[in-house]
């Protein structure tokens, strides 16, 4: 079992209210205050060696992230390079939080980080200077241009799981409306959106670009078409989820044990990160993705990682981001499944029945994050309201 390392959130500091980044609504940046993001960096004379020397006279790096794949990734560094790396494990909210404030502070210890919310990163700690990006110039050909600002490492996947033993025949539910109906009332386990950015990125995605698929999806389930009095299909879907009394926790390891555990008797539908699969070989679990499901089986997300503008050891923090985006470092993050943001990385594995990540994944648009962050309050509002 991979051993991780929680992070007790920073104490809110009135003095610094003002400067902390808003992971929860709309405040700190609008549509009006919206810019274009500042230029990655990219070192004209590039020299690979001069860096490794660079870092290894700075002697360590401390990388944050919402995965405890980091620990692995940490091991892995120090083993090539002879730099300590500590890699430790905090919720993205936690570490946007963190890492806004040491700066502030001038007191930086965090020297970069792994980012799940696209939105807080592009609409807040890059355009504050808090972190900037940094393109390795001897990949940079590897990296498509829309993945290089911010620089996506990698993308992973939230996907709706069943257990393979309760039901051998396949997943029970074929529809992503089925969770909206009675039967499936208080057996959806999933992470609670109000603390998960990534899901609630979902569910404003969905109703940017998902409401006709969702549409469609309805008219096979039900033989009608869908009636709202809501926006959009989108709202009218996360309206009767909520309702449905799905079981909220606060963690991925929670909602696999649910659902896939070997004591599990109950048919419940998790879900959950592609990374809580290593509990079928760590565990003896028994679970899958809705291989199958309508329209999508979940959705897809990036994960980018930045460099603290005002980071001790900018050389070790720029060697750690060369790491991750080479195969070797990124290994241990997509272990279970996932994408590279690097072109020449193929899968390592496949997900059980998650056989075409482009197919069966509906896909978060990069081009729509800080929207997302803008909308997020309304969307959070929305959800609260009803799942009662």
């Amino acid at each position: 079992m991979r051993r991780t390392k929680k992070i007790v959130p920073v104490a809110a500091l009135l003095a610094l209210a003002a400067c902390a980044p808003s992971t929860g609504g709309q405040a700190g940046t609008t549509k009006a205050d919206a810019k274009p993001l500042p230029s990655a960096s990219v070192d004209a004379a590039f020299d690979l060696n001069a860096l490794i020397e660079a870092a290894k006279k700075e002697g360590s790096v401390l990388v944050y992230d919402s995965s405890g794949d980091i620990e692995e990734v940490a091991k892995a560094f120090t083993a090539k390079y002879g730099i300590a790396m500590e890699g430790v494990k905090s919720d993205t909210p936690q570490t946007a939080e963190k890492m806004t404030r040491e700066h502030a502070a001038d007191n930086v210890t965090i020297d970069a980080a792994m980012y799940e919310d696209g939105g807080v990163l592009m609409g807040q700690l890059i355009p504050q200077g808090i972190v900037q990006t940094w393109v390795p110039a001897d990949l940079q050909d590897q990296i498509l241009p829309e993945d290089r600002n911010p620089l996506r490492a990698l993308s992973k996947a939230t996907v709706f799981a069943y257990n393979t033993k309760l039901s051998p025949g396949g997943c029970p539910i074929r529809n992503i409306w089925d969770l909206t109906d009675r039967e499936w009332s208080g057996k959806l386990v999933m992470q609670d959106p109000l603390g998960k950015p990534t899901v609630l990125s979902f569910f404003t995605q969905l109703d940017s670009h998902g409401n006709q698929a969702l549409e469609q999806a309805y008219q096979a389930r039900y033989g009608e078409p869908l009636k709202t009095a809501e926006k959009s299909a989108a709202y009218e879907w996360i309206k009767r989820l909520a309702a449905n009394k799905p079981v909220l926790t606060g963690s991925d390891e929670d909602i696999s044990g649910a659902v896939g555990a070997p004591a599990a008797a109950d048919k419940k539908i998790g879900f959950m990160s592609i990374s809580k699969f290593r509990n079928n070989e760590d565990k003896g679990y028994t679970q899958a993705t809705c291989e199958g499901m309508a329209p999508f089986a979940g959705f897809s997300y990036p994960k980018y990682v930045a460099v603290a503008a005002k980071s001790k050891h900018p050389n070790a923090a720029k060697l750690y981001a060369h790491f991750i985006m080479t195969e070797e470092g990124v290994k241990h993050e997509i272990g279970e499944g996932g994408t590279s943001g690097n072109s020449t990385v193929k899968p390592l594995v496949t997900p059980a029945g998650l056989s075409d990540w482009k197919g069966q994944l509906f896909h978060t648009d990069p081009k729509s994050l800080v929207s997302d962050l803008q909308n997020r309050q309304v969307v959070s509002d929305f959800w609260r309201v009803n799942h009662r």
